[in-house]
Formats: structure tokens, C-alpha cells, sequence
């Protein structure tokens, strides 16, 4: 593991304590990649219904979605995997986070989890992740895609932001005596509005420095500068292109660009707002993500094998 117990947890109140997935997802695994040196983890939950495939956002891990996992696989599998450079996955480079390098990921690994015959599967991509998945989604390379969910993130609004990028980065607070302290920082700074989803999710985005004596930020995003644009440039008319059902939803309404709003107008996709939350939609508020996306499951009638067809009850090929 990336985060050994080291000063385990030395708040007196244990509110910034951190918490176990197991309530969430029902196991983790490594899924090696044949012929290269990158293992992925990946956290599991549910038995049946279509694959909900989950794709954390720069700086996360696939812990993010652990408080919605807990809900989503009453009805459907969940699989979130950490991204090269994050969580527990180790490559033979994790600093490259371009685009093409992230998109075989996903694909090695869905390849390597189902073989010819995956399930059906749904991408959904917070972030980062939500580029990757328009990405994946757009290259029409995995047959069994049956739906498209697009979490917080808009071509416009997330290149206009790439020049604030370095100074965000840089500006955060690198170094954490503890877990804890780490926790507490991601609620108290509000990049995280929910304590219990923070406890599951910071420590895995964490590692401890030996020579430091501390913990650090695992993924090394102020070193992947390059990339950062490859990930967002296209991303509207990709994510229209896809031929999927699609949902995006925003944490504010301000984010649309020209392409989304055309293509919002046209009814290409399906757009949701949703309140009272920040970046991190799927952590801040995970029941209502959850429902949202289990809505968005049955409204278009994906079943473990595809597009169902009410009369016929079998998959639509």
C-alpha cells in the first residue's frame, strides 16, 4: 500500500479519522496489464446489472466514489479504478498523463478484467476522469458501451482555467503530519463539502515521505503540465459524437460552452444542475449522485447485456 500506517491517527476527536471503503465497495484487486509492468487498483461492488465504470478526476483516487458505490450497487456493478500516477496503481511512468496513454488505460484494463465478452458498461468520468471517458467513449473501440456520464467538466470553462492551474497546484498545502490533518485541510480548504467521503477518499490520494518525514500529494500533477491541455481540447464535440446516451452534470450553470449549449438545445444529451455542491459532485453529495445515475440506468433501459427492449426482454444488438 501507498499509505503505510505510520502516525496513524492522533486526532483527539477522530471527526477527521480515516474511514474504511469496506462499507462501500465489496472488494479491491490489482488487474495486471500482460506484457508491461502497470498494475491497476480497482475497487468493486455489486453482483448484477450493468458495469458502472468510474473514472476519478486529477488529484483523486478511485476511492471518490465510494459513498456513491455504496448505493449504486444495489442495482447495477460498480468498478472504479485508480489512474496512472494516482491511488495504488503503479505504471512504468506515472507522470504520463496524456490523454492517448490514459485512454489505453482504461481500455487495457476493461480488456483484461472481461476479455471479448465484457458487459455492459457505463463510463463515468468526474474531471480528468470525465475527458478520459469522453475520450474512450468517442474512439467507438468498446462495443458493449451503453451509456456516457460526464461529471463536472466543460471544454470552455476547463481550458480558460489551465493558466490558474500551476498557482492552484502550488498554492496548496504539500506536506501533512497526518491523515487527519490531510482530512481535515480537504473540508476545511472546500474542495471536499462531505467529512464522511474525505475520510474514505484523502488517504488513498496520499503517500508518506520518508525523507520528509510527512505525508505528500501521491499524484505529481504540477509535473504533467504538458498534458493538461490534450485533455480538454475537442472534449464538446467528442462528448456529442459519442453514440451513447449521455448525461452531464454541473455544479454550477455557468458552464456551458457554444458547442454544449447547441447540442443541449438539439436534446443530444441530458443535462442536470445539481445544488449545493462543489467540483466533486459524486463525493459532496453521493445518494443524489447515485439516484441520478441509477435514473439515467433505467430511464434508458441498460441491462447487464445492453439496450434492453421492453417487448423482447433481450439485449438490442
Amino acid at each position: 500500500s501507498n499509505v503505510p500506517d505510520r502516525p496513524a491517527s492522533q486526532s483527539t476527536s477522530g471527526k477527521y479519522s480515516p474511514l474504511d471503503s469496506t462499507g462501500y465497495f465489496d472488494e479491491e484487486d490489482d488487474i495486471r496489464i500482460p506484457d508491461t509492468e502497470n498494475v491497476f487498483h480497482v475497487y468493486k461492488a455489486g453482483s448484477e446489472g450493468p458495469v458502472v465504470f468510474c473514472l476519478h478526476g486529477g488529484g483523486y483516487s478511485g476511492l471518490s466514489f465510494a459513498l456513491s458505490a455504496g448505493k449504486i450497487k444495489e442495482k447495477a456493478r460498480v468498478v472504479a479504478m485508480d489512474l496512472r500516477g494516482h491511488g495504488k496503481s503503479t505504471t512504468d511512468n506515472d507522470l504520463d498523463l496524456s490523454i492517448e496513454t490514459l485512454c489505453s488505460d482504461v481500455l487495457a484494463v476493461l480488456k483484461t478484467m472481461y476479455g471479448e465478452s465484457p458487459p455492459a458498461i457505463v463510463l463515468i468520468g468526474h474531471s480528468m476522469g470525465g475527458s478520459v471517458a469522453v475520450h474512450v467513449a468517442a474512439k467507438k473501440t468498446l462495443p458493449s458501451l451503453a451509456g456516457l456520464v460526464v461529471v463536472d467538466v466543460v471544454e470552455g470553462t476547463a481550458l480558460a482555467s489551465l493558466i490558474h492551474m500551476q498557482k492552484i497546484l502550488s498554492s496548496r498545502v504539500q506536506h501533512f503530519a497526518t491523515i487527519d490533518k490531510a482530512i481535515e485541510w480537504s473540508v476545511k480548504g472546500g474542495s471536499l463539502r462531505n467529512i464522511d467521503s474525505a475520510r474514505v477518499s484523502i488517504p488513498a490520494t496520499l503517500t508518506y515521505d520518508d525523507s520528509k518525514k510527512c505525508y505528500v500529494h501521491r499524484a505529481q500533477l504540477e509535473k504533467t503540465e504538458q498534458y493538461w491541455r490534450g485533455w480538454y481540447e475537442g472534449l464538446s464535440d467528442k462528448f456529442l459524437s459519442s453514440p451513447v446516451p449521455k448525461l452531464l452534470l454541473l455544479a454550477g450553470t455557468d458552464r456551458l460552452d457554444r458547442t454544449l449549449t447547441i447540442g443541449q438545445m438539439q436534446g443530444k444529451f441530458q443535462m442536470v444542475v445539481v445544488r449545493h455542491t462543489g467540483h466533486a459532485i459524486q463525493e459532496d453529495v453521493p445518494d443524489e449522485f447515485a439516484t441520478l445515475v441509477l435514473n439515467f440506468i433505467s430511464r434508458n433501459r441498460i441491462g447487464p447485456h445492453g439496450i434492453e427492449i421492453p417487448s423482447l426482454r433481450k439485449p438490442f444488438k
